[in-house]
């Protein structure tokens, strides 16, 4: 081929790029890496240097053959993406392709627009090495780890197992927080909210000392009666409230997640959709700045929109530890572009994304907040002590004097509520209690982590990359089964609370929940086995600050201040060590807690882990019981009585047409067993206590739904059918979730190909239980 051969990453890229540069280049796409280290062995070699050993995977071949038949002859553009990988995957080509130097050029872009992709071919450069041995040196590294650790997980805990530098210690971070939260006392007190009228508005205001008991808070309450309250303070402070700094990838995670609800693999497939369609810049960057063309647009924007007083230009710094800010922040690469065509979800990030960038160059919002506190006129109440004091009712309440960037991205945006408007409140105002309540509140655990928050969490603490925590987080909950994604119901107690209304205290019962959280990150008891076991065995790997100085030493290879081969042997030689020496110990990791002894046959209970995962046993011998553990149950915390609730199951409810309907409880949940069916039960339901109208109603739900494709591409092997949790895709024998919000019956051939191409095969749920003898 002569002329030009432009070689990108990924094929909706391609396309995209194809549009700016005319007939005079040809763009083609590697689809990613097109060498690797070989999947089952080391392929690193040990005696010089760590020199990797790459090769072409079986699916590349075809690839390299046709890139290798387009660059003879013409010049190279190499225009992968530009960081540490997308620097590799140039380098990679020029090796694998045998590309002439003086005809290989290297470009990159931040943004895909003709003016990004013009400038970038004006102004070429050769292929960074430092980048490219940084890359090559975390790969080596986790190379080493995964490699050496995994045979020890599996000759001390379970075949199957795995171990990671990054996915470890994120996971360490997981059950640590579970254990925080085993560890935690939950004490009750009684806190004390007033309803007042000030000036005709009704406030809610909370008294500022708590009380230990019901007792006291009755007494409390007992001395208020008939009391006058006055206004004893008014404080008023004029603040402001600045706009968030556009966003990075991992700012981009969290807010996705915290506002979207989406899980952090996909918010990257769509902002990486939307990149390569030209929409928003490059979404993997540690950057919080934009360029003088992007403040530019968004100042003729907002002026033009709210008005010149709403625009106010600003540069942001980030204090994430480890930072790289060569890059720009994720942006819309055309301000000017409020809405986008796609589905449902890439409008919704796109909306998210905009929103943001411009919020950050408009003025602050000014603010006046109000403090007022109130107190019985002759301070008759007592404290929490049961004394007389002068305790006071404080109500919060503010007002917006300037809306600023809060005119476009608001309160609401931010989950925050606006403050109570309390103008003309003044010291001595009479202030009426029209009720006045003590409720009985637990302490909280601390929260476990959200993907958002374990986000958070990482790059606080410098671990990984952001381009590294998708990944990361779906090797965690779906590669080897440490960590769900679910909810926890909590545990209820039943509480008394009190109401004085007029002079009369009225008594009421509820139940507060304890430690109730949903969508949050649930350590499994594998993988609180393996945190455990690496924790004290290989205490360095699992060392938060360690692994943050190994992503600085990346940063200094890339720099060229360090040689990559030097930072992995003062690494390997003291690890492979310790790696023989745990090897040499052949002890199995047992796992094994004493519930206690069923009252109703004095047989002992004991929760063990086994090769099916954990269970609790009842009795020796063989005539011993077993039952598997739920997702959300761990040695470490069952109890007896849920231990014993589990020998309840298998549960026979009834019959219907002669065959027995039957509760059953496994690691993925309760369901029901009817003939050769498996049923999940519904959210909420308890196997326990469901009865057979219920069971009958499923099992005909579940005959009635319809089978069969919605749609069918016979020649492309691609079917559109109903599932049990909606529409999806089925090709080549693997299954491919349709997005959110997408009209299944509207689906195309070439949106069914995206789709497959964008994502990866579902697993498909297994249900496995202990039962019987053994």
């Amino acid at each position: 081929m002569e002329g030009n051969l432009v070689i990108v990453e990924s094929p909706a890229k391609a396309r995209t790029i194809q549009k700016f540069l005319g007939d005079d280049f040809v763009v083609k796409s590697s689809r990613g890496h097109i060498r690797d280290l070989k999947d089952k062995s080391l392929s690193v070699d040990l005696e010089h240097g760590f020199a990797p050993e790459y090769i072409v995977p079986a699916d590349k071949k075809q690839i390299v053959a046709d890139l290798k038949k387009a660059a003879k002859g013409a010049t190279v553009w190499l225009a992968s993406d530009e960081d540490r990988e997308g620097e590799a995957i140039s380098w990679h080509l020029a090796e694998t392709l045998g590309l002439d130097p003086s005809n290989t050029r290297r470009i990159v872009f931040h943004e895909i627009t003709r003016d990004a992709i013009l400038n970038a071919i004006r102004n070429p450069r050769t292929i960074d090495m430092g980048l490219v041995y940084a890359q090559q040196a975390r790969r080596v590294l986790d190379r080493l780890v995964g490699f050496e650790l995994s045979p020890v997980l599996w000759r001390r805990i379970q075949r199957g197992l795995s171990a990671g530098r990054v996915q470890s210690v994120a996971l360490r971070l997981i059950v640590d927080k579970e254990k925080e939260i085993m560890a935690f006392n939950s004490e009750s007190s009684y806190k004390v909210e007033g309803l007042f009228l000030l000036g005709g508005t009704e406030a809610k205001g909370q008294y500022d000392s708590r009380f230990n008991n019901i007792d006291d808070a009755r007494a409390f309450l007992d001395s208020l009666k008939g009391a006058l309250f006055k206004v004893c303070n008014v404080e008023k402070k004029d603040g402001s409230r600045n706009p968030s700094a556009p966003f990075t990838t991992s700012t981009l995670q969290q807010e996705a997640a915290k506002k979207l609800h989406f899980p952090v693999g996909t918010t990257m497939k769509i902002a990486q959709s939307l990149y390569e369609r030209g929409i928003i810049t490059y979404m993997r960057t540690d950057s919080t700045n934009l360029s003088s063309l992007a403040l530019g647009t968004a100042r003729k924007y907002i002026i033009e929109t709210y008005g010149e007083q709403y625009s106010h230009s600003r540069q942001y710094r980030t204090n994430s530890k480890g930072a790289q800010e060569a890059h720009e922040a994720i942006r819309p690469t055309y301000i000017d572009k409020t809405e986008i065509e796609g589905t449902e979800q890439e409008k919704k990030l796109y909306s998210l994304i905009w929103k943001r960038t411009v919020a950050s160059q408009m003025e602050s919002a000014k603010l006046r907040n109000t403090t007022v506190s109130i107190a019985a006129e002759d301070g008759a109440e007592t404290d929490a002590s049961g004394k007389k004091g002068n305790g006071r009712f404080v109500v919060q309440g503010s007002e917006i004097v300037f809306d600023g960037f809060l005119r476009l991205y608001n309160y609401s945006d931010d989950d925050d509520q606006e403050g109570l408007i309390l103008p003309g409140v003044k010291t001595g105002d009479e202030a009426v209690a029209t009720r006045i309540e003590a409720q009985c509140k637990y302490s909280q655990p601390p929260y476990r982590y959200s993907e958002g928050t374990l986000v958070k969490k990482l790059e606080e603490l410098g671990i990984g990359r952001p381009s590294t925590y998708a990944p990361t987080i779906t090797t965690l909950t779906t590669g080897r089964g440490y960590v769900v994604k679910g909810d926890k119901e909590g545990r209820k107690v039943e509480v008394t609370n009190l109401v004085l209304k007029g002079n009369r205290i009225s008594e009421s019962r509820k139940n507060e929940t304890i430690g109730a959280e949903k969508g949050k990150l649930l350590p499994q008891e594998i993988g609180m086995i393996v945190t455990d076991f690496l924790t004290s065995s290989f205490s360095d790997i699992l060392d938060y600050d360690f692994t943050a100085r190994v992503e600085k030493d990346f940063d200094t290879i890339a720099e060229g201040g360090m040689q990559w081969n030097d930072v992995i042997g003062s690494f390997y030689g003291p690890f492979h060590k310790k790696v023989e020496d745990t090897l040499g110990n052949r002890e199995y990791s047992r796992v094994e807690r004493e519930l206690g002894i069923d009252p109703s046959d004095g047989k002992k209970v004991v929760a063990k882990f086994g090769q099916y995962g954990p269970y609790v046993q009842k009795g020796e011998g063989e005539n011993r019981q077993f039952a598997s553990l739920s997702k959300e149950q761990l040695i470490e915390n069952i109890t007896l009585e849920e231990a014993l609730n589990l020998f309840r199951l298998p549960r026979t409810v009834g019959s219907l047409d002669g065959i027995d309907v039957t509760v059953l409880k496994g690691r993925y949940g309760a369901y029901m067993k009817y003939g050769d069916k498996n049923i999940s039960l519904p959210k909420g339901a308890d196997p326990l206590t469901i009865d057979l109208e219920t069971c009958i109603g499923l099992i005909r739900e579940d005959n009635s739904r319809k089978t069969g494709p919605l749609l069918e591409f016979s020649d492309a092997d691609i079917s559109v059918l109903a599932g049990k949790y909606g529409p999806y895709i089925k090709h080549a024998g693997s299954n491919y979730k349709i997005p959110r919000g997408t009209d299944a019956s509207t689906l195309t051939l070439d949106d069914c190909r995206r789709i497959i191409s964008e994502s990866s095969p579902t697993q498909g749920r297994k249900y496995r239980k202990y039962g019987g003898k053994s």
